[in-house]
């Protein structure tokens, strides 16, 4: 089966309905460490709240996946994209604690439905899915690459609440872009429906661990490390600068990876990248933060259209594929959830550095598990 052009247009405006969505959601990491005063919580607190919206995905996965499979693709993106804007604004016009934390929560319900769905269009052609899920990466790290940098520079003119309402207004634009989606996929599936999310396979662990890390530990800790050293305001510059990295390194080496993936099999091109990875851990654990978080970022970027291809590998054309891709979805944001939360509390006890090692053992462990785990699992 080949890919239409029809079929391409609807994962291009998936993906971008996702990007504009994403605004907020990364200026956030960068933002709320640095000023967690100014929006009357602690750094503890702040860790809480980060990790917050990867619990309720966690949870929503499964929901989502049946209820996307029920009602379609287009309906669901639709109200994902309301959804982005409010739980946007609430960080604009929030102070404290509780409001923050509604806004989270409505963020992590947006992001499972736009995540399973841009999936869902990106993987419709099995064979080009590492291709079309790279690509669809690509688009959606545009939002992020733009609010952290471009974000990160308003916030030291406005301030660090203002310039959520600024994104929020941005974010509209993804409600009529959603409404162009092809209404077609809506109750039109002849597939098996998603079953209920079970226990993880050997990769969804290796997931968990990817997710600690980079979005946990890493995510939490690097505007930090550079505070260490420089002011608050250039401290936010810095580390919005390497955030931004993550997603640009993403919208490169995604579609690139992908395609290798689909040339040369998913398996061979993740365990590489896998390892590559650890050793950005491993070089930021031992004091060369930028070159480590380069290393890091690049390679981690190639996995996030490798574990999908992966998944899809193992699945036949009768096979729904929201429900094994919300199944590690959901593992992978559970080490999301778990990693900020912990990172909050532990950089009361230990330094960054040493907790980018430990991240760098734990998936060398996990690496190997997988690798040894039969091939006929995911």
């Amino acid at each position: 089966m080949s890919s239409t052009p029809g079929s391409w247009r609807a994962v291009v405006t998936a993906s971008s309905v996702l990007s504009f969505a994403l605004l907020g959601d990364a200026l956030i990491y960068a933002v709320l460490p640095v000023y967690a005063a100014s929006f009357g919580i602690s750094l503890a607190m702040v860790g809480i709240l980060l990790s917050a919206n990867r619990f309720v995905r966690v949870f929503a996965y499964g929901a989502v996946a049946a209820l996307t499979y029920k009602v379609g693709s287009r309906r669901m993106c639709i109200v994902a994209a309301i959804l982005a804007v409010i739980s946007t604004a609430l960080y604009g016009i929030g102070q404290g604690f509780w409001i923050l934390l509604i806004g989270r929560i409505l963020w992590g319900v947006t992001y499972a439905i736009l995540l399973l769905v841009t999936l869902d269009y990106a993987v419709e052609f099995r064979k080009q899915a590492g291709t079309r899920v790279g690509v669809s990466v690509a688009i959606q790290r545009t939002g992020p690459i733009i609010a952290l940098l471009g974000g990160a520079w308003l916030t030291g003119l406005i301030g660090p609440t203002t310039v959520f309402l600024v994104l929020a207004g941005i974010s509209v634009l993804a409600i009529p872009l959603a409404m162009t989606l092809p209404a077609r996929r809506d109750g039109e599936r002849q597939q098996t429906p998603p079953k209920r999310l079970g226990r993880p396979y050997p990769v969804d662990l290796v997931f968990f661990l990817l997710g600690f890390g980079v979005d946990g530990v890493f995510a939490i800790s690097i505007a930090l490390i550079f505070a260490q050293d420089s002011s608050a305001a250039v401290a936010v510059m810095s580390g919005g600068a390497i955030l931004a990295m993550r997603h640009l390194a993403g919208a490169v080496a995604a579609p690139v990876f992908g395609w290798a993936a689909d040339r040369f099999g998913a398996r061979r091109v993740f365990i590489t990248s896998a390892v590559l990875t650890i050793i950005g851990f491993a070089f930021i654990a031992t004091g060369f933060t930028v070159i480590g978080a380069i290393a890091m970022l690049v390679f981690r970027g190639a996995l996030a259209s490798l574990g999908p291809a992966i998944i899809v590998d193992g699945l036949t054309e009768d096979d729904s594929a929201i429900g094994p891709l919300a199944r590690m979805q959901a593992w992978r944001d559970l080490g999301a959830a778990v990693g900020p939360l912990t990172t909050g509390f532990a950089l009361a006890f230990v330094s960054a550095q040493l907790l980018h090692g430990a991240v760098a053992v734990l998936l060398v462990v996990g690496l190997l598990y997988w690798m040894r785990a039969p091939k006929t699992t995911p």
